[in-house]
């Protein structure tokens, strides 16, 4: 028997939370909560290192401060999954524009462009579109709460991003979708494949992806063949959709090896943690997707959080092990600093009993909703979690934007120019 449905939306909220903890750069996001001369004193250790040929590399240290903002996990994507659960039913040009006049967030350069457009008056989709980074992955995160919700992810996605950025986001809002309302994990990566047209960049890097990984039937075996296949080592795009997200299907997918199409288990039981005959629980397959993900190092900003919320989705949330249950939950503040000590279990669970209670002006905008629906199946992503036929986005191509974005250390991509294949 599958978990109910409030348990994977549970599932799919504390997977992504868990996968985020457990790639390497959530040390980095959540040492924001730190003072700045601790970030100054590792990239002074750092450069140390560079110049006198160490090996020794640094990493977060809080020395003389609370050591709680360095201890295990999740930072950035389950901060703004949070966000995006707590405002998915207003409209989502002003949520965003509520933001743009705030100085205290940390979030992803597509955001941040898609915020300074709204302050200059530049709304949807011109926000996300005529953006340096339209191709990542921030609304693919953001997704997560619209599948879990039956909700068409588009609006939301349209805000920060456009092309591979906006596809990326409709695939994560099928494939979770489709999982929190009971579908095989073949039967959802499949659908979101098939939302994502042929002649794209993510569309011909998942076709890819989900062939490697089950070529290699096992989600740590598929991961040299999936780095060279898809990673590109040439740019420093570890955020880029055309990658995290096929990268989240395949091991998702290749976690579950024993489930055939009509969801029967031969030797995986979805609803325990481990198979009684000896065969891969749900919690040990999503142990096993989500730490395939983290070895690839280059993408594991998100590729680790959005394959931890599919696999989690499809095994639900009793069947997640317990302590990582523990430290996930809680979230640290170290991009929406009110968010500090939410519990991101009880943000879900509000979600799945139907969201947060909407305003009187939302309340009439729902009636407009099957209008909106009509929009979604277009995208590829209905009510019920089934797809329609998918579409491209208006004009927007992956070739010939510039990453203009800093890392925390204060230096630029400026003028890379960003691949066509992503």
């Amino acid at each position: 028997m599958p978990p109910p449905e409030e348990d994977r939306v549970l599932g799919a909220f504390a997977g992504l939370a868990v996968g985020d903890a457990a790639g390497w750069p959530a040390a980095r996001h959540r040492s924001l909560r730190l003072a700045p001369w601790s970030r100054r004193l590792h990239r002074e250790l750092d450069a140390f290192a560079e110049e006198r040929q160490v090996t020794t590399l640094p990493v977060p240290f809080a020395l003389n401060q609370p050591v709680e903002p360095l201890a295990l996990g999740p930072s950035d994507d389950a901060e703004w999954l949070a966000w995006t659960a707590t405002t998915i039913h207003e409209d989502r040009a002003e949520a965003f524009g509520r933001l743009a006049r705030r100085d205290d967030l940390r979030a992803r350069i597509s955001v941040w462009s898609a915020l300074d457009n709204l302050a200059a008056g530049l709304g949807p989709p011109a926000s996300g579109h005529d953006n340096p980074h339209f191709f990542d992955d921030a609304a693919a995160v953001r997704a997560v709460a619209f599948g879990a919700a039956g909700m068409d992810p588009v609006a939301d996605a349209e805000v920060t991003n456009s092309g591979d950025g906006v596809l990326g986001a409709v695939a994560i809002a099928t494939a979770v979708g489709a999982l929190v309302r009971g579908a095989p994990m073949r039967e959802a990566v499949d659908a979101a494949v098939a939302v994502l047209p042929e002649d794209t960049a993510i569309g011909h890097a998942a076709r890819t992806a989900v062939a490697v990984a089950r070529k290699h039937g096992d989600p740590f075996a598929a991961v040299p063949a999936l780095d060279a296949a898809l990673l590109d080592h040439v740019y420093s795009y570890g955020v880029a959709a055309a990658e995290t997200v096929p990268i989240a299907l395949a091991l998702a997918d290749a976690a579950m090896p024993g489930e055939g199409a009509s969801g029967s288990a031969r030797s995986f039981t979805r609803s325990s943690t481990r198979s009684s005959t000896g065969g891969r629980g749900a919690g040990e397959a999503f142990g096993a997707a989500v730490s395939a993900a983290a070895c690839l190092a280059s993408v594991a900003d998100s590729a680790p959080a959005l394959t931890g919320a599919l696999a989690g989705a499809y095994a639900g949330y009793a069947a997640l092990p317990e302590a990582w249950r523990e430290s996930a939950r809680t979230l640290a503040g170290c991009c929406l600093p009110e968010l500090a000590g939410t519990d991101l279990v009880a943000v879900a669970r509000t979600l799945a009993s139907g969201g947060p209670a909407r305003s009187a002006p939302e309340q009439e905008g729902a009636a407009q909703e099957g209008a909106a629906l009509d929009g979604a199946r277009q995208h590829g992503v209905a009510k019920d979690g089934q797809t329609g036929s998918g579409t491209t986005q208006s004009g927007s191509t992956d070739s010939g934007s510039t990453d203009s974005g800093s890392t925390d250390s204060g230096s630029t991509d400026s003028g890379s120019t960003r691949r066509g294949t992503a």
